[in-house]
């Protein structure tokens, strides 16, 4: 049945997506609901609200404010917040009221930035979509706002795609600077998770982007169009803290089943993987076990490896065979009938398909389950 879940909970909606781009950035964040989606956000889809703060409002619309689309009692709000607090940029994020009576956005930002001479910024979510394509509608909007024309610094990257929501429970703080610099980057700015407006206003500045999740390709498209930065998609595997502990395990398994158990070699060959997460984090990691088995010498490794979301697939980044769940009963339909030997996933999609009896590795994804810790 469309819609029916007995396993899994709700994901992680456009509105929480675009709330977890915005959250660093020190503008004021006004979700346009009755209450409810903005009470989901900080204390579900935000893990960052728990150790710090960001000025997260709802605009509290009553039912005849939504019915009339009085925008002006919105924006004498603002206007009053904006009197005690100190936001660098307004930004209205949309929910389904604002989708069903039909809010022109765009009148909404001029009207806000007239009464308070701050720039405002709209992004135009309804709550019917998952939380990447609010994040990809936030990160192009910040950028087309505020991004300006600068000279290119040399050694200077910009990492695009970096929010809670996609790393929250495998990501560790700093991992992607320290990373970056050890590549030979003098200056590595991860928008969102570290670095605020500044780096986006010179995001024209970066000699190259890294896109490490599929919600920031339209960015750095953008980016690319407009001031002509280029852009690498990837996502380190390290950013997986057990990956490297992980990889040796495997790398140690390998050289001892060529060394001693050689017949197994065609048993091994069968092998089929399935990768659960965003699609930059799964095409990365199907390409390290590709490489591994390489390394290792060993003919086709992985028979085949195949890389699944519930979220955005980017074309581009496709290969044969992967696929995009929809529905709880999809998920459990194809465990059923594809015999793989080994899935990646978010520990929560287990509970749908207590039949599997091959190897699950653990993968945290935030926005499946809201764990914040997991292991590969």
């Amino acid at each position: 049945m469309k819609g029916l879940r007995k396993y899994l909970s709700p994901f992680a909606p456009d509105q929480s997506g675009a709330a977890a781009v915005l959250c660093e950035f020190h503008g004021l964040i006004i979700i346009l609901d009755a209450g409810g989606c903005a009470g989901n956000i900080c204390g579900f889809d935000e893990p960052r609200w728990f150790d710090s703060r960001s000025a997260i409002f709802s605009a509290g619309l009553r039912d005849m404010d939504a019915i009339l689309g009085r925008d002006d009692r919105l924006v004498e709000k603002i206007g009053k917040a904006c009197e005690k607090l100190s936001a660098d940029f307004i930004a209205v994020i949309g929910t389904p009221v604002p989708a069903v009576i039909g809010t022109d956005y765009k009148a909404l930002s001029r009207m806000i930035e007239k009464k308070t001479g701050i720039p405002a910024l709209t992004i135009d979510t309804d709550g019917t979509k998952l939380y990447d394509i609010g994040e990809k509608k936030t990160w192009k909007e910040l950028f087309k706002k505020f991004a300006v024309k600068q000279e290119v610094e040399p050694g200077r990257v910009g990492i695009i795609g970096a929010t809670p929501l996609s790393f929250g429970g495998i990501y560790e703080e700093n991992f992607l600077k320290e990373y970056f610099s050890e590549k030979g980057f003098s200056k590595v700015l991860c928008y969102g998770m570290g670095d605020g407006l500044e780096a986006v206003k010179g995001a024209a500045a970066a000699e190259k982007n890294i896109v490490i999740s599929p919600s920031g390709i339209a960015s750095a498209k953008y980016l690319k169009q407009k001031f002509g930065t280029p852009y690498e998609v990837f996502c380190p595997p390290e950013i997986i803290p057990e990956w490297k502990e992980r990889k040796e395990q495997l790398e140690h398994s390998e050289q001892i089943e060529q060394n001693i158990a050689m017949p197994n070699r065609k048993e091994r060959s069968d092998k089929k993987v399935l990768i659960v997460h965003q699609q930059v984090l799964a095409n990365t990691l199907r390409e390290e076990l590709l490489t591994l088995a390489m390394e290792q010498k060993i003919e086709t490794d992985f028979a085949k490896i195949t890389v699944a979301s519930w979220f955005m697939l980017d074309d581009a980044l496709k290969k044969e065979g992967d696929l995009l769940f929809k529905e709880e009963d999809d998920w459990i339909s194809y465990i059923k009938e594809n015999e793989y030997d080994i899935i990646i996933a978010d520990p929560l999609l287990k509970k749908a398909v207590p039949f599997y009896k091959g190897e699950w590795y653990d993968l945290s994804h935030f926005a499946i389950s809201g764990k914040k810790r997991q292991t590969v």
